[in-house]
């Protein structure tokens, strides 16, 4: 059992406990070698007596204390003292991501896909250290004092899955994805899609799924509908809606398949939030011809090892879950198939979807092969078209790594392409689409050229404009800019187009007319094609307004700050008697004050109000005749000095007086000295008249006391 003060590893002193979950507990302690404070998470002593459950969590452990992000929770040792096991990681001052959505409610697109990005940063380097979080929900992402957002849990999370989501450690089965709560493989689409639930969260408030017992809800994963975020509020945009939807579809191939293409989508929403640029791929349609790179076999052949490893060791927790479920299911429907939970049968299918995944794979690569050479052979001899040479795919290959490595994109080759097919192939690159049409022979809606050619390395979120066929008769576009947005609307619809709205900040164009559109005024389009306005949102105020922060909590004040752009600078603690304790009562900027970005504001912070104290100087004289009468000199008096507030200053017995009191920073204004003494009858004899005997008399002994009041003077 961990206790205040003890050392774990001879170096890391606990301190304090500072929470408290599912399975373990949360020291803040210090680490004496390198003199930090640290987070130490302690095993619970119900799965520290679980021998599998430990060394899941000590190797996982193990593997996270090699990740080092700063969008993550640093691990910094992993160890064992006397039965109790524990991890030391990077502590952080902050909230939960679930707590801060409880305070607001709900959160807005913008800072809910910020926080979407650096979580998915954070996930992202993870996964490219083969580690699978497996538990990605509010409660294990951190925000930090300084906005920083940071995940944690690596290593307990995977640990955990050897339980099921019954016991009392799966709380996070509202996150939960369909496989994962099947209880069949997981893999880092399953992050993804735990993590497309946390931003449905962040954006409504509210889970998707709900149910009255885990089980319950683990099912309407696996069979029910996702439901839109926008369902419950409106004004989410449709970027950032598609974004949610894909990340929980049921499939794991139909989800973003890696990180990085999530987060590229993230960031475009934030420029572009009412386009369309989210593709939902069908695997059924690019199964046939999507070619197996040398990446994916890797990645085939890990995910066979890892599975195999997982099947002897969590196959009886995980049959437990799937049955457990799958009873659950076959009860409302009694169409589902069962599944057969010998272990033999599991092992003997896991390796033969291996092997004929990997046949499945060179086949379609050697057909793709055959038809790319053909489709060249094509294009060649009929001289519709450019052809890449061994030089040229070679730069675009190299365009391809300068990209993941320095934020580089490479122009796609969209010539000849329709439209949308051109406009999905930039998104895909992480550019953004300008578009003008040109009256063509080519059939209308084709793209003609573009003023970048194919295999150009361009900054990521650069702008290609695309020349596209308005075909031989297009219609003539009116120039709508000053106009207001729904002054435009009326007139580009009445010519037969369609419209698409984007908002920008402008210092000439007054707020709610149109500062830009495309394809631009006086040229032509085809009839019913999307004309897209930018409508502007005013001057951008380049100085942020301070907010108001007297009055607010501490917390409540420094993530107020944080999220307005700005800084908590030095706090200092003062006594008021205005403001409650752990209130702010000063801010070195005031409420409406326009300053830059990231200026940093003072605060003081409430004490409550200052107490006064008081000093006594006095001494005790010897009790008077008037107070007692029949106090004899030199008879032992027990004497006791409280203060009105309960303070003992003095208790002792004495026969010397006066007795010398002389206190300081008394907190009351008034003390009472309470003196007892001992009165003795002496014995003695006496006559009886009657009968003339002379009687014995006893001494007898009585205990009185009195009281004194003491007026205290102030400091």
């Amino acid at each position: 059992m961990v206790k205040i003060g003890m050392m774990l590893g001879d170096r890391y002193e606990v301190l304090e406990k500072i929470g408290t979950g599912g399975m373990s507990d949360v020291y803040k302690a210090k680490d004496q070698k390198l003199n930090r404070f640290v987070a130490i998470k302690v095993l619970k002593q119900e799965f520290s007596e679980n021998a599998n459950f430990v060394s899941k969590f000590q190797t996982e452990a193990q593997a996270a204390a090699g990740l080092m992000h700063p969008n993550i929770v640093n691990v910094y040792d992993v160890g064992e003292e006397s039965g109790i096991h524990y991890i030391v990681m990077e502590l952080v001052e902050g909230i939960t991501l679930k707590k801060y959505i409880e305070k607001k409610a709900r959160l807005s697109y913008k800072e809910a896909v910020s926080i979407g990005i650096q979580v998915s940063m954070g996930i992202e380097a993870a996964h490219k250290n083969h580690i699978i979080h497996r538990d990605i929900k509010p409660q294990n992402i951190i925000i930090s004092k300084d906005g920083k957002v940071k995940v944690t849990d690596f290593g307990i999370a995977k640990a955990a899955t050897s339980n099921t989501i019954t016991s009392n450690v799966m709380g996070s089965v509202h996150y939960t994805s369909p496989e994962q709560a099947r209880g069949g493989y997981s893999d880092e689409k399953s992050d993804i899609y735990s993590l497309g639930v946390t931003i449905f969260e962040m954006l409504t408030g509210r889970v998707p799924f709900n149910g009255e017992t885990t089980v319950a809800i683990a099912i309407k994963h696996i069979q029910e509908e996702m439901p839109s975020p926008r369902e419950f509020v409106q004004e989410i945009p449709n970027s950032v809606e598609s974004i949610v939807m894909k990340c929980c579809q049921k499939s794991p191939d139909r989800r973003y398949q890696s990180m990085a293409e999530l987060i590229a989508d993230l960031k475009q929403s934030l420029m572009n939030p009412d386009e369309d640029f989210v593709v939902m791929s069908d695997p059924d349609v690019e199964g046939g011809t999507r070619p197996i790179t040398e990446g994916d076999m890797e990645q085939i052949k890990r995910r066979s090892r890892s599975s195999l490893e997982e099947t002897y060791t969590d196959k009886d927790d995980s049959l437990r879950l799937r049955s457990e479920v799958e009873d659950e299911i076959y009860e409302e429907d009694e169409a589902y198939e069962d599944e057969d939970d010998d272990d033999y049968d599991d092992m003997r299918v896991e390796r033969v979807t291996t092997v004929l995944t990997i046949v499945a794979g060179i086949i379609i690569l050697v057909i793709i092969l055959l038809l790319a050479l053909k489709l060249l052979d094509n294009t060649s001899s009929a001289g519709e078209g450019p052809i890449l040479s061994e030089e040229s795919t070679e730069s675009v290959s190299a365009g391809t790594e300068t990209q993941e490595t320095s934020s580089k994109a490479v122009m796609p080759d969209v010539t000849g392409m329709t439209l949308e097919d051109a406009r999905n192939a930039l998104t895909a690159a992480g550019l953004i689409t300008d578009i003008e049409y040109q009256e063509s022979d080519i059939d209308e809606g084709v793209v003609i050229r573009a003023n970048a050619n194919s295999g150009d390395s361009l900054e990521e979120g650069s702008t290609v404009l695309l020349y596209v066929s308005a075909g031989k008769q297009g219609v003539l576009i009116s120039d709508v800019t000053g106009l207001t947005l729904e002054e435009a609307t009326r007139v580009l619809t009445g010519s037969g187009f369609q419209v698409s709205k984007r908002e920008s900040y402008s210092d000439t164009v007054s707020a709610g007319k149109v500062a830009l559109q495309s394809p631009a005024g006086g040229t032509k389009a085809p009839d019913g094609s999307t004309i897209t306005l930018t409508v502007s949102m005013g001057k951008e105020e380049q100085k942020i307004a301070v907010p108001k922060l007297i009055g607010m909590s501490e917390e409540d004040g420094t993530f107020t700050t944080y999220e307005k752009g700005l800084k908590i600078g030095n706090v200092s603690r003062v006594f008021s008697s205005e403001f409650a304790d752990g209130t702010i009562c000063y801010q070195s900027y005031s409420e409406g004050t326009y300053v830059e970005k990231g200026t940093a504001i003072d605060i003081k912070v409430s004490q409550g109000a200052e107490r006064a104290t008081y000093k006594c100087n006095t001494s005790i004289a010897a009790p008077s005749s008037s107070e007692a009468p029949d106090y004899t000199a030199g008879t032992e008096v027990r004497i006791k000095f409280v203060t009105d507030g309960g303070q003992v200053l003095l208790e002792t017995t004495t026969t010397t007086f006066p007795q010398s009191a002389n206190y300081y920073g008394l907190t009351s204004q008034a003390g009472t000295i309470t003196m007892t003494y001992t009165v003795n009858t002496p014995g003695g004899t006496t006559v009886n008249p009657e009968t003339g005997e002379t009687v014995s008399i006893a001494g007898t002994s009585e205990e009185k006391s009195f009281t004194r009041r003491v007026e205290f003077a102030q400091e």
